[in-house]
């Protein structure tokens, strides 16, 4: 299958050599972490709207499994060519060149493509911060930076991007339909089918590092999510979870995911990568069940309180 790269070497003649280091910084919006980080920070600044937070925090992490399945699928390398050589540049910024501006592995379809498509639409779609069509085009601006900084560095093929946007798209617009038909179970949905594409990402690449501790984190992710659920509804008075369905469906998630966890992290821990992806699931819940339990203690304090200041 050839992907096409007949252009780069024109661009390259062309590009200066400081701007691989530009392109490398630019590509940093589409990388895990940062995008890690910036859902994170919404998730636990979303207190309003927490529900809608979780489905993007699922949506990511199931674009994560859904990415690491597609490469190992597809199979196909990325281009043998790179914008600048690391020896062309001045020794002090080599290592943010191999930092920000390398890559390894399968190049179809682009995961920056797809994780930034699937993170930034997400957010533009359900963040409250300015307008709609304001959010929409920041979004599209920052996608198609990162696509454009992706196909400059020499990293992968325009074909990769355009593949890696396509499938995010496509995997929105399904994933909003399934939100939209359950509105109050958006968290729920979106944090189990994070569960169900790392279970199928581990199946598809032959259980893939990265898919074996996707599979983890998202299960924990789901537990903390189920956990705080199921609190509250306990202490609303829904229960004993015995007579009623919901909860008892919360309690069997949590009880399954505890004892996964339970056999990644102890029985399997003479394998480094099995402990590892229990050990990020049992980080993941906490992540996701923190801040859920302290609003809900925080307005349980605040209500006990409210009768003594009226007196």
């Amino acid at each position: 299958m050839s992907r096409g790269f007949e252009w780069f070497d024109a661009f390259r003649e062309v590009a200066p050599e400081w701007a691989v280091v530009l392109l490398g910084l630019v590509t940093q919006l589409g990388d895990v972490w940062f995008l890690g980080l910036i859902v994170g920070v919404a998730y636990w600044g979303a207190t309003a709207r927490r529900d809608e937070a979780a489905a993007v925090l699922g949506a990511m992490v199931a674009g994560l499994s859904l990415i690491t399945g597609l490469k190992h699928v597809f199979a196909l390398p990325r281009p043998e060519r790179v914008l600048v050589e690391a020896g062309a540049l001045p020794a002090a910024v080599q290592p943010l060149h191999r930092a920000t501006a390398t890559a390894t592995g399968y190049g179809f379809p682009s995961g920056h493509a797809l994780m930034t498509t699937v993170v930034y639409v997400s957010l533009a779609e359900y963040l409250s911060v300015g307008t709609r069509r304001q959010r929409y085009l920041t979004a599209a601006a920052l996608v198609t930076a990162v696509c454009l900084s992706r196909v400059g560095l020499g990293v992968h093929y325009l074909v990769d991007v355009v593949a890696g946007v396509g499938v995010g798209l496509a995997f929105l617009v399904l994933l909003w339909r399934l939100l939209d038909r359950y509105p109050t179970r958006r968290g729920t949905l979106g944090l189990g089918l994070a569960v169900g594409f790392a279970a199928i990402a581990v199946a598809t690449s032959d259980a893939d590092p990265d898919a074996v501790l996707l599979l983890g984190t998202s299960i924990g992710a789901f537990a903390g999510w189920q956990l705080p659920a199921l609190a509250r509804g306990l202490e609303a008075g829904h229960g004993p979870i015995r007579t009623s369905r919901p909860l008892a469906a919360r309690a069997v998630a949590v009880l399954l995911a505890a004892a996964s966890l339970a056999v990644l992290t102890s029985i399997y821990w003479p394998e480094p990568l099995l402990a590892a992806s229990g050990v990020l699931g049992v980080a993941a819940a906490a992540f996701v069940a923190a801040p859920v339990l302290y609003h809900s203690d925080l307005e349980n304090c605040l209500r006990r309180q409210s009768p003594s200041r009226s007196q």
